[in-house]
C-alpha cells in the first residue's frame, strides 16, 4: 500500500468519524428518535381516528408489546445478518478478481 493510499484512507476515516459524531456535538439538548416514533406521532396528528390494521407477529405470540431491549436485539441481529451477507459477496468479488489476475 502506497503512502498516498494510506493518507487517503486516514482522511476518509476521519471524515466518517466526524460525520458520525457531529450531530451529537452540535445538537446537545436534542432528542434523537426513530422514524417509527416520528411517523406514529404524525399519523396521530393528521388522522386521530386511525387504527393500526396490523399487529407484529411476535407481539401476537407474546400477547403483549415487545420490550425495547428485545427490539434492539432483533434490530442488531438483522443488521449483523445484512452486513455478513454484504461482506460475503464483497469477499467473493475480491477473491474472484485475484483469481482471474493470477491466470
Amino acid at each position: 500500500m502506497t503512502s498516498k493510499n494510506k493518507k487517503m484512507i486516514a482522511i476518509l476515516s476521519l471524515i466518517v468519524i466526524l460525520m458520525a459524531f457531529l450531530p451529537f456535538l452540535t445538537l446537545k439538548q436534542s432528542e434523537f428518535g426513530g422514524s417509527d416514533d416520528a411517523g406514529s406521532a404524525m399519523i396521530e396528528q393528521i388522522a386521530v381516528e386511525y387504527e393500526p390494521w396490523f399487529t407484529p407477529v411476535l407481539e401476537k405470540w407474546l400477547g403483549k408489546e415487545i420490550p425495547g431491549e428485545i427490539e434492539s436485539l432483533l434490530f442488531c441481529l438483522q443488521t449483523a445478518i445484512g452486513v455478513g451477507i454484504i461482506a460475503f459477496y464483497i469477499g467473493r468479488f475480491v477473491e474472484r478478481k485475484k483469481w482471474q489476475n493470477n491466470k
